[in-house]
């Protein structure tokens, strides 16, 4: 029989509690939904009035791993959905806004994708992101220079970024907009991507191509269309082991770029890789160091 469980007053099924799902360390599917109700207070906000788009592992990474973006068969009636324009026509998604949700999406094993937009508004941007994707040999450190340089530059905008890592090889560049659409953000995002590739040529490609992107850093600018979909802060990802996309500070991108050549394996915190037992300690400390982008008072306009 299917354990039933009460969360928020929503009763909710729970299966397989026990399944190993990251061999590498044993972490179970039990353990992932601890996880999500550990840090729910700092997740939800960020998944709150924003579709969702599953990354869905359900054995594992090593096993079937597929994007879901409608509404699962067996949603249960009470899960918020939301009808969601696209260029093939509107579809309906779910959106996550409390905990039960949360808990029943945790429990299909996924990683959460949501767009720069929010359900009152598609298309209208009010984040901005670059995704900053190491090509080997180069490696998080380099993500963390290319994050300086753009912090500066979008800091001659008036806008403030923010820092996370991926959870797989890189790390995410965040920052608040408010009155552009999708496609001005952009526009935005891909001159900063090209000027970064002039200023940092050995450095940096915008361009997606592989042959481009040994040793270098893609500046992924793409992630601003309004189809597009980017990793929630907090979520599990499917790697082997259970990394997070973690929030991070910038005294730490700041030391990750300084370790440059001294490469002292990929275990060193330095190296900003985050699991999911280190996210609730972290949490403690800094809080959530991407809230800022919650407060619209805070966002920047485009020049």
């Amino acid at each position: 029989m299917t354990p039933i469980t009460v969360v928020a007053g929503r009763r909710l099924s729970v299966s397989n509690l026990g399944k190993v799902l990251y061999p590498a360390t044993g972490f179970t599917k039990g353990e992932v939904l601890h996880y999500y109700a550990v840090v729910a207070e700092a997740l939800l906000p960020h998944l709150r009035d924003r579709p969702v788009s599953f990354l869905r592992y359900p054995d594992g990474p090593e096993g079937q791993v597929f994007f879901t973006k409608n509404v699962p068969p067996g949603t249960p009636g009470w899960v918020t959905t939301a009808e969601v324009p696209r260029s093939e026509g509107p579809s309906r998604m779910v959106v996550v806004d409390e905990l039960a949700a949360l808990m029943w999406a945790a429990n299909l094993v996924t990683e959460f994708h949501t767009p720069q937009w929010v359900m009152a508004a598609p298309g209208i941007a009010d984040r901005i992101v670059f995704d900053l994707d190491p090509g080997a040999p180069a490696t998080v450190t380099e993500c963390c220079e290319v994050a300086l340089w753009l912090r500066e530059r979008l800091a001659r905008d008036g806008i403030a970024a923010y820092a996370k890592t991926s959870g797989a090889k890189g790390l995410h560049l965040l920052a608040g907009v408010r009155a552009a659409t999708s496609a001005e953000v952009s526009g935005y995002a891909k001159q900063l991507a090209l000027e970064a590739e002039r200023a940092l040529p050995e450095l940096v490609v915008h361009r997606m191509a592989r042959n481009l992107r040994p040793g270098k850093v893609f500046v992924d600018w793409s992630q601003n269309a309004a189809s597009k979909t980017t990793a929630t802060p907090y979520t599990l990802r499917a790697r082997p082991e259970p990394t997070v996309s973690t929030p991070v500070t910038w005294q730490e991108v700041e030391q990750c770029a300084a370790l440059g050549q001294d490469d002292p394996g990929p275990d060193d915190p330095g190296h900003l890789v985050f699991r999911a037992d280190d996210v609730p300690g972290r949490l403690h400390t800094h809080g959530d160091l991407l809230a800022p982008l919650l407060d619209p008072k805070k966002a920047g306009s485009l020049p």
